[in-house]
């Protein structure tokens, strides 16, 4: 039992100290933003759908606050309040641009923030009072409404098409009944459209093969003009040098033997 207790002891005290740490951090974060950030009040003159508080205040596409409370005015009804908290160093000026803006569609909306003009001055800030800043009428138009209204859309056209769409779904049924009942031709085509790339398989591989021989006899012919011009070559050379033998000496080709041997037969006979 004791040993039980002293690690229900650790158990707790661990837990203390992880939700203490997350506690100061959460503390420090806050803390530290609201010094950093501003108040201002935005007025939306229609539905903000998706906005929600902790919502995030966008500049340019930057996040620089958040939203930290939504109300509705009790003298106008159409209207909606907004008070967000905004980085000090935001350039906020009078002609800067509210509207919403929308994470995909998802629904989740959040307070977009457009500079306009650098010359235009600061936004004047009263004591006690966040300056004030009115939404564009169309930026709080609502996504389901837009959504809506192209589905609205979508159904005129499909209603200002209909026979089109009637006719072109009754051709496409009567295809398909007729490609129902001429099944057995269709298994028929594709069997001889089979039997066509067989064949002309067929007729590749032997045109491949006529080739491959073709280069075979090629090359043995080849060999051979190469064989009989060697020869050729060869006895060309033979009659040339006869040739000029004949020519350097006539009496060997006429007497046979050496010149000096016909010059010793000539002695003798003197």
């Amino acid at each position: 039992m004791e040993r039980k207790a002293h690690f229900a002891l650790i158990g707790l005290f661990t837990f203390a100290v992880v939700a203490g740490a997350f506690g100061f951090i959460f503390w420090l974060h806050h803390s530290s933003g609201k010094k950093q950030a501003v108040m201002y009040r935005v007025i939306f003159d229609s539905s903000v759908s998706g906005l929600q508080v902790g919502g995030n205040v966008l500049f340019n596409g930057i996040r620089v606050g958040e939203v930290t409370n939504l109300r509705l005015d009790p003298d106008k009804p159409n209207q909606v309040i907004a008070l967000l908290a905004v980085n000090k160093a935001t350039p906020i000026r009078s002609d800067t641009r509210v509207g919403l803006e929308f994470a995909g569609l998802t629904g989740v909306a959040a307070v977009s923030l457009m500079g306009v003009s650098a010359t235009t001055p600061l936004i004047e800030r009263e004591e006690g009072e966040p300056p004030t800043l009115r939404a564009d009428p169309s930026a709080s138009q609502d996504m389901m409404q837009a959504a809506r209204e192209v589905l609205n859309k979508a159904e005129e056209v499909i209603a200002a098409n209909q026979e089109a769409l009637h006719q072109a779904i009754t051709d496409i049924a009567s295809f398909s009944a007729s490609l129902a009942r001429n099944t057995d031709n269709v298994d028929s085509i594709m069997k001889n459209a089979n039997e066509t790339m067989s064949t002309a398989k067929e007729v590749a591989s032997s045109a491949r093969t006529l080739m491959d021989n073709l280069d075979k006899r090629t090359a043995e012919i080849t060999v051979g003009v190469n064989r009989l011009t060697s020869t050729a070559t060869r006895q060309v050379e033979v009659a040339g040098k006869a040739i000029t033998d004949l020519a350097h000496n006539p009496q060997r080709f006429l007497f046979g033997g050496s010149s000096g041997s016909a010059g010793n037969s000539a002695a003798t006979s003197r």
